[in-house]
């Protein structure tokens, strides 16, 4: 076991490429991982394209400019460092977080919110490999009936929109809900937002495909964004009250222009899907009259992943249906292909090593 198979992004050149490296060794307080399920995201897609960049790339300056893939990981706990704190053991189950926090700057070190939050995957190696290494403090235990692929989502495809929902965007029962894209994140936010209450929940989504997903997933009303008679239709759906919180969860710039003018009086924007674009108000005046906010999202904390999975594992949430197929991690440029295209139009491709 000296070496394993790990999709790999060299950032200098944009190349990405399943390939053979060392396998990693714990250092203290870590644990290496053995994995058996992880999710591919559309900021992996995002990241293999250029069009976002890691923040804080602490791993790829390490490694030459290249970094493990990967946010969404589950698997079994294998061997552990030094100085390991926890009760962990050989052959549990965990989940990974989707980043941990720096531990360096001044957040952390006043033991508040961290500044400079590390995404694993990103800024450093992620779980498109046969063996990830993990802080000990990044590792959720999950139970034995939540399976592997199920559990790798929750870090992001769940909890970003579950944060996003019960947090950034603070829904409360009987409120209006809009939902701008409803692929890997927008189709968890549709079942979390009828969780919540929400109602109604109207979906906004170009694919006549995923408007049919969105209305078996529980939505309201599922509308194509192109459409005459968009405006009237939202008016419609809410009683002339307009959304009184929108998310745009698929980082377009179109999308969260058309959610803004759907807003009603103190209604909220939530950013949560990621784009370099700029955001435009169309009309400023109506926006300030309103009292309208636009509010920035990013992830989860670690206590959503781990409500998630309770939620997940009473049978809250059934995530069975968000597992659009397995892919072998030797096949991961075409998994990325895949989602990229939306061939299949998917909700998660699980990676199994």
């Amino acid at each position: 076991m000296s070496t394993m198979l790990a999709g790999r992004l060299h950032l200098d050149t944009r190349t990405f490429a399943v390939e053979e490296i060392p396998v990693p060794v714990p250092g203290p307080g870590e644990v290496l991982v053995e994995v058996r399920a992880a999710g591919v995201c559309l900021s992996d897609v995002h990241l293999i394209d250029g069009s976002i960049s890691p923040f804080f790339p602490v791993d790829a300056v390490a490694n030459a400019r290249a970094v493990t893939l990967g946010h969404e990981v589950a698997g079994v706990v294998h061997s552990l460092g030094p100085q390991v704190q926890g009760i962990w053991a050989p052959g549990q189950r965990v989940v990974l977080q989707a980043g941990q926090a720096c531990g360096e700057c001044g957040g952390c070190l006043r033991r508040m919110s961290c500044r400079q939050p590390l995404t694993r995957g990103v800024d450093y190696d992620g779980g498109w490999a046969q063996y990830a290494v993990a802080r000990e403090d990044t590792l959720v235990p999950i139970p034995d009936g939540l399976p592997f692929d199920q559990a790798a989502i929750i870090p992001d495809a769940v909890s970003t929109p579950y944060a996003a929902i019960v947090e950034t965007g603070a829904v409360r029962p009987a409120q209006a809900v809009g939902i701008w894209g409803a692929g890997g994140l927008g189709a968890h936010g549709i079942r979390l937002a009828r969780m919540v209450g929400a109602a109604p929940i109207i979906v906004v989504d170009p694919l006549a495909t995923a408007r049919e997903r969105a209305l078996a997933f529980g939505a309201d009303v599922a509308l194509d964004p192109s459409a005459d008679d968009f405006a009237e239709a939202v008016d419609e759906a809410t009683g002339g009250r307009g959304i009184q919180a929108a998310f745009d969860f698929a980082g377009v710039p179109a999308a969260r222009a058309q959610a803004t003018a759907a807003l009603g009086p103190d209604g909220v924007l939530v950013l949560a899907g990621l784009t370099p674009e700029p955001i435009t108000i169309g009309d400023s005046m109506g926006f300030c009259f309103q009292g309208n906010q636009i509010r920035g999202h990013y992830g989860s904390g670690p206590e959503h992943v781990e409500q998630l999975i309770g939620l997940a594992s009473t049978g809250r949430i059934d995530l069975a249906p968000s597992i659009t197929d397995h892919i072998p991690l030797a096949d991961a440029a075409d998994a990325v292909a895949r989602l990229e295209k939306k061939i299949g139009d998917p909700i998660r491709f699980v990676l199994t090593p």
